[in-house]
């Protein structure tokens, strides 16, 4: 498979990378203590939607967190999307979730497991934070 970030098909990439992210997502559930049994899964959820999704990768890119090969990718991921009716989103957030995923899928799939493992953890730091701020501001 070719992983050049500046022709590789986006489209497989993001595929990989919403099953990376969900397995990264899920094993964080297991391991987080606050988490009951029976909330496991509405809690996995709020962090693989694609609202979550489209805020994390927006943050990223405010805070300049992504490389400038990254930031290429996401952006030419989220601009191949082609997506009429988004279930639960707006088609603005799906496509920037898919640029999300598209990245997760290019670094799994290229073999960086350091930055994989950075990116998906400031992920985390990234939801958890407009978790808390939407909780303090209801």
């Amino acid at each position: 498979m070719d992983i050049n970030p500046k022709t590789a098909d986006t489209t497989a990439f993001a595929y990989m990378g919403d099953a990376v992210y969900e397995v990264y997502i899920r094993r964080y559930v297991i391991e987080s203590t606050a988490v009951k049994n029976t909330e496991r899964n509405a809690f996995a959820i709020g962090f693989v939607k694609a609202d979550s999704q489209a805020e994390i990768i927006r943050t990223m890119l405010r805070e300049e967190f992504l490389t400038e090969e990254e930031i290429r990718l996401v952006k030419r991921a989220r601009n191949r999307t082609n997506t009429s009716r988004p279930r639960g989103s707006s088609p603005a957030a799906y496509k920037w979730a898919t640029g999300f995923e598209a990245l997760i899928g290019w670094l799994y799939l290229s073999g960086d497991e350091t930055r994989l493992l950075e990116v998906e953890r400031r992920a985390v730091e990234i939801h958890e934070a407009v978790h808390q701020n939407t909780q303090k501001n209801a």
